[in-house]
């Protein structure tokens, strides 16, 4: 049962009726039994809300910052029109609208409701419980109940940095076969052969294809496609750090988006790994990447522990048999790094070859710059100290074989997306 804010308006009335025209037990018993007497009635005649039907459809995801729509279906099978309120319960950054309906039912009929979704954050959003108030014909009371409709919308990552495909693919295509190489590598396939003119490496001469024309001829190289990308996502604790407004890990996320779509035009094969003490995500042989990429790392947050990088890299052997480019979105804190990733480089490198990417914060150069006054003048210090260990790290990293991409936020994505260029145009993949 419940009483409405107009039960509450008469009670009152009733009391100043006590108080002025009928002091007294006798009027007390007059008002209170015919406001009693309205409540029975009301609940009596009101629509019972647990012979109602309820059904969902509409979106399943949406990429945050945009709009998805959900359809609730009320259907009453019951012999009384019902009249009421329903409120649709989503967590609140589900950001619902409207999250109350005003209902209005006629008996053995339907009405279809509407709610727009905002996802403010990434991840599932689950509907919780529609909860319908039947009220009578006089507006006291009604009857009141819950249903458990299920629905979960998926709030997918942004892809802020699609901006920068095209331009990218541009540069692709002119590798792609359109602009031979003279010198061949790691990562390339026989292209074409082709008159020697000079300024030609004499290394590409192919003296057999030489012999048998008027001319000398050289060999062309293309990059070599169906290579293999394996896209690594630290979601340790160091991912939950802030850069700017959004946690480090969704940075990487963006970042590896971009190269995964990129990849994928080029021909390449990308899988996924997301890890900090347990796989918390994986893609492996998807035929549309791009798309299998965005929902696995949708729901992924960072975890408050250590990462084991052990069986990280234990994790990535498992997945890439064969020479792959392992793409690790980690930080590059000095001690995670001599103690963790260090110790595990080798068995990587022997294998495979590692780009390390990792978001650098624009904040630390801003404070590194400052003079104004005795603390600003400390935090330079302290930035600019963090900024030498930082460069230190990525120096050892690199004497190591480990290519290192260090950006700010707004960077790391083209950043990383022009660096696996440069080594398919290199030959080094």
């Amino acid at each position: 049962m419940a009483l409405t804010g107009r039960t509450a308006l008469l009670a009152a009335l009733g009391a100043l009726v006590v108080g002025l025209a009928l002091p007294g037990w006798s009027g007390l018993l007059v008002v209170g039994g015919a406001l009693a007497l309205g409540v029975v009635l009301d609940l009596a005649l009101a629509a019972s809300v647990r012979g109602l039907r309820l059904e969902r459809s509409g979106d399943t995801s949406v990429r945050l910052g945009r709009e998805a729509t959900v359809h609730l279906v009320v259907q009453n099978r019951g012999p009384r029109a019902l009249r009421g309120i329903l409120r649709d319960a989503w967590p609140p950054s589900a950001a619902p609208d409207p999250v109350r309906h005003t209902l209005a039912v006629p008996s053995g009929e339907r009405r279809r409701l509407t709610a727009t979704l905002r996802p403010t954050r990434r991840g599932d959003r689950r509907a919780s419980r529609v909860t319908i108030r039947s009220v009578g014909p006089l507006g006291l009371a009604g009857r009141q109940g819950s249903h458990d409709v299920g629905w979960t919308v998926r709030a997918l990552p942004p892809f802020t940095s699609r901006k920068h495909l095209p331009s990218r693919l541009a540069r692709l295509r002119e590798l792609d076969g359109r602009t031979a190489m003279l010198v061949r590598g790691q990562g390339t396939e026989f292209d074409s052969l082709r008159e020697y003119v000079r300024g030609d490496d004499v290394r590409s001469i192919d003296w057999r294809a030489s012999a048998r024309a008027s001319d000398v001829m050289v060999r062309t190289w293309r990059p070599e496609r169906d290579r293999h990308l394996l896209l690594v996502l630290d979601t340790g604790r160091t991912s939950a750090g802030r850069v700017g407004d959004a946690p480090r890990l969704d940075t990487a996320m963006d970042a590896a988006l971009l190269l995964g779509a990129l990849a994928s035009r080029a021909g390449d094969r990308v899988d996924l790994l997301a890890y900090d003490r347990a796989v918390r995500a994986s893609v492996t042989g998807a035929r549309e990447p791009l798309p299998a990429l965005v929902n696995a790392m949708a729901p992924l947050e960072p975890e408050l522990v250590e990462t084991d990088v052990r069986g990280m890299v234990s994790a990535v052997l498992a997945r890439a048999s064969r020479r792959s480019l392992v793409v690790l979105f980690t930080g590059l804190d000095a001690a995670a790094v001599e103690e963790g990733l260090l110790p595990g480089l080798p068995s990587l490198l022997k294998r495979h070859r590692v780009l390390v990417a990792s978001v650098a914060d624009p904040r630390v150069a801003e404070m590194a710059a400052a003079r104004g006054d005795t603390v600003a003048v400390y935090e330079a210090a302290a930035a600019e100290r963090a900024r030498t260990e930082r460069r230190a790290v990525a120096r050892l990293l690199d004497r190591r074989g480990v290519t290192v991409v260090d950006a700010p936020p707004e960077r790391l994505a083209p950043a990383v997306a022009d660096t696996y260029l440069a080594l398919k145009a290199a030959g080094l993949l």
